[in-house]
C-alpha cells in the first residue's frame, strides 16, 4: 500500500481543524443522520465522517464500523483529501495504492470505496464522507454527484460549528473556541507531566488607530497581529482572539527559559509589518507559567495573565507621563 503524501496546505489545514474542537467529541445526531441516510442510499456496508489528524484518522460518525482511529498511514480518507473532488475506487485490487491494504486483503475485506472531501471555509480539506463495501462495484455519475449532495450536507454541519468557535475576521479561535481547546490541551499537559504557559496580548493605542485612521486600519490592525501570532508560534499552540483587541496563546510542551526568543521574534514580525502602513502596532504582554499547585484551571491562567499584562500597559503610561 502506499501512504498518502502531506496536503500542500497541511499547517494551515491542521490548525483549523484544531480549532474547530472536533476531535475527540461524542457522537452527534447531525453527523449520525447523513451517515446513516449514505449507508441506506448506497447499499453498502460501511458509511463514516472522519477527520484527518496529523498522526491518525479520527471517525466523527459510523455505520458498519466502530467510531474509532487508525493510523494515518493506513487511511484511505487521507488520499481523499489531497483532491477538491471525489476519490473513487471501483476495485480496490486494481489500484496500487490500496491493493495490498490490511484492510483489503483482510477484515472488512474493503473492496470499492468512495470519498468526498469536507472543506472549512478557509479551502482546507479537513476530512471526508466516505462509503465502502466489500465487493467491488461501478460508481456513474448520478451515485457521485449524491455522494457530493450529502458531503455538502456535512459541511454545513461544520460551518456552523466553525462560526460558533472562530473569529471570521481574523480567523484564530474565538473565546469559546479557544477555551475548548486550551481546557483540552492543560488537561493532556497534566497528564503527560509536561509545561504550559499562557501568554495574554492587548493591542496599545487600538482605539487611536480606529479613531485616527478608521475602522477598516483597525480590522487591518487585528488581522496582521493574528497573522504574526501564528506565523511566530507552532501550529500545536493554541492561539485565540477573546475579544475586541485582546489575544491569547497556550504554549504546550515548551521550554520557559526560551520564552523571550519567542517574543523577540513576534516583536520582529510586528516590526516588519509596520513598515507598510502609517499606524503602528504595538501590545502589552502577561505570561504565566502553569502550575497545578495553584492553577486548577485556564480560567486561572488566564485571570492572572490579564493582570500581569495591565500592570505592564500601566508601566507603559507611566513612563509617557513621567516629566
Amino acid at each position: 500500500m502506499q501512504p498518502a503524501p502531506l496536503p500542500d496546505d497541511e499547517p494551515l489545514r491542521l490548525s483549523t481543524l484544531q480549532a474547530l474542537g472536533i476531535l475527540d467529541t461524542p457522537p452527534e445526531e447531525r453527523y449520525d443522520r447523513l451517515t446513516r441516510l449514505a449507508k441506506r442510499l448506497f447499499h453498502v456496508r460501511i458509511a463514516a465522517i472522519n477527520f484527518i489528524d496529523a498522526e491518525r484518522q479520527w471517525t466523527k460518525s459510523a455505520q458498519g464500523m466502530s467510531l474509532d482511529s487508525l493510523p494515518r498511514s493506513l487511511s484511505f480518507c487521507a488520499h481523499t483529501i489531497l483532491s477538491p473532488d471525489l476519490l473513487i475506487v471501483e476495485d480496490t485490487f486494481l489500484d496500487p495504492r490500496f491493493r495490498d491494504h490490511p484492510f483489503v486483503v483482510g477484515d472488512p475485506h474493503v473492496r470499492f470505496y468512495a470519498g468526498a472531501p469536507l472543506t472549512a471555509t478557509n479551502g482546507t480539506r479537513l476530512g471526508t464522507l466516505c462509503i465502502a463495501d466489500d465487493h467491488p462495484r461501478p460508481f456513474p455519475a448520478e451515485d457521485r454527484q449524491l455522494l457530493r449532495d450529502l458531503a455538502t450536507m456535512a459541511q454545513e454541519e461544520l460551518m456552523a460549528v466553525q462560526l460558533a468557535t472562530m473569529c471570521d475576521l481574523t480567523l484564530l479561535s474565538n473565546r469559546r473556541g479557544f477555551m475548548t481547546l486550551a481546557t483540552h490541551s492543560l488537561h493532556l499537559c497534566q497528564r503527560l507531566n509536561t509545561t504550559a504557559m499562557l501568554l495574554y496580548f492587548d493591542l496599545d493605542h487600538f482605539k487611536q488607530i480606529n479613531d485616527t485612521y478608521g475602522h477598516a486600519a483597525g480590522d487591518q490592525a487585528l488581522m496582521e497581529f493574528a497573522q504574526a501570532l501564528k506565523s511566530t508560534f507552532r501550529s500545536s499552540d493554541v492561539i485565540g482572539r477573546l475579544g475586541g483587541d485582546e489575544f491569547v496563546v497556550l504554549l504546550t510542551n515548551t521550554d520557559p527559559e526560551q520564552i523571550d526568543q519567542v517574543i523577540q521574534r513576534l516583536e520582529d514580525e510586528v516590526n516588519q509589518l509596520n513598515q507598510e502602513h502609517d499606524f503602528k502596532i504595538e501590545f502589552s504582554l502577561g505570561m504565566t507559567l502553569f502550575d497545578p499547585d495553584i492553577h486548577k484551571d485556564i480560567d486561572d491562567l488566564l485571570n492572572e495573565s490579564d493582570k500581569q499584562m495591565y500592570q505592564q500597559k500601566r508601566s507603559k503610561r507611566n513612563r509617557i507621563l513621567a516629566p
